[in-house]
């Protein structure tokens, strides 16, 4: 089969390559995908696309009077394809559903010592030689209640790592884990109770219609004075506007996250010479207790070799005819 791999970087492409073994024909371009680049889909079959490609109606039926017939994500969300458009199109889409949870909650839970401890101010004051400890305050998290929003494959990762810290740990999923009831001793409740009574909320759930802007301002304003609040699912589970004037009135203690509402264009790219333009990105991190990282909580060796096998795994089950199980069921209607 003919594949053409978009937005490929250069630490993925040498796993990708051992995946597929010589098998098929590869063509690598480290080009996002979007209304522009679909053009490039020209005679393959088939399509390998990341979380920020842009998969909407437009693009997808460029792609289907291209002759492309399949489209594999290198990633778990699939908010940025147009599901029910592929449907229609006679598209086949399959994702990668699961390649490291540890790593999205090892991230995750970095981001949260990170902050809470003042590392970053801690580091640039170490490395301009003043050793003073004034303003490196932090609390400790044995006991503290930590809300977990999501207690999927990454979600109880986080409850487990949060449990050995001697956390109290409530849980908001539309699927309660009785195991984590079991081995953390997880308190399941709704949404707004987890929000006033977690000392930490960390976020793992999927962007969908439902999930849009889940944390609100309502919700920001629920949130204890010093609430750490950890982003490690999407960029627009959060309703930006509100987190910003949130931080400005100091109604939450910080936020950290590997994910931003608007990552297209401005992600994944070095922008150190041309800078960005982004108003709210500026403003987010000119908070000195805002840590955002470039959406790098896959990058750890076990992450890219589970999602490089599970991409020809895809595209091997297509091309043999044999069912894909990671192949999403059309009755997802999301939208990118």
């Amino acid at each position: 089969m003919k594949l053409l791999v978009y937005s490929a970087k250069e630490f993925e492409i040498p796993a990708l390559k051992r995946a597929n073994n010589n098998v098929h024909q590869v063509t690598y371009i480290s080009q996002a995908l979007d209304t522009h680049t679909a053009i490039k889909a020209v005679g393959y079959d088939a399509i390998c696309i990341f979380s920020g490609d842009d998969a909407s109606l437009v693009v997808l039926e460029k792609l289907k009077d291209l002759g492309v017939k399949y489209i594999t994500l290198r990633s778990a969300g699939y908010n940025n394809i147009h599901i029910k458009a592929a449907k229609r199109y006679g598209l086949r889409v399959a994702n990668t559903p699961v390649y490291s949870p540890y790593a999205i909650a090892e991230h995750a839970t970095a981001l949260l010592l990170a902050l809470n401890r003042n590392i970053i101010l801690a580091d640039k004051q170490v490395h301009a030689h003043n050793f003073l400890l004034d303003g490196l305050m932090g609390f400790d998290l044995h006991g503290k209640t930590i809300g977990i929003v999501g207690t999927g494959n990454i979600g109880s990762v986080m409850a487990k790592i949060m449990h050995g810290f001697g956390c109290k740990i409530l849980g908001c999923d539309l699927i309660p884990d009785h195991n984590l009831v079991e081995l953390c001793g997880v308190e399941y409740t709704d949404l707004d109770e987890l929000c006033s009574k977690s000392d930490v909320i960390s976020l793992h759930v999927p962007l969908t219609y439902e999930n849009y802007n889940l944390i609100s301002k309502s919700r920001l304003s629920l949130m204890k004075k010093n609430a750490i609040l950890i982003n490690t699912a999407r960029g627009s589970i959060v309703d930006t506007t509100a987190l910003i004037e949130a931080l400005e009135n100091k109604e939450i203690g910080a936020y950290g996250a590997d994910v931003f509402d608007r990552e297209r264009g401005v992600f994944f790219k070095d922008n150190s010479k041309t800078g960005i333009v982004n108003e709210q990105l500026i403003k987010l991190l000119s908070f000195s207790n805002v840590l955002l990282t470039p959406h790098q909580a896959f990058v750890t060796e076990e992450a890219i070799k589970n999602i490089a096998s599970t991409t020809f795994e895809n595209i091997n089950a297509w091309e043999t005819g044999n069912t894909c199980t990671n192949e999403l069921g059309y009755e997802t209607l999301i939208t990118g």
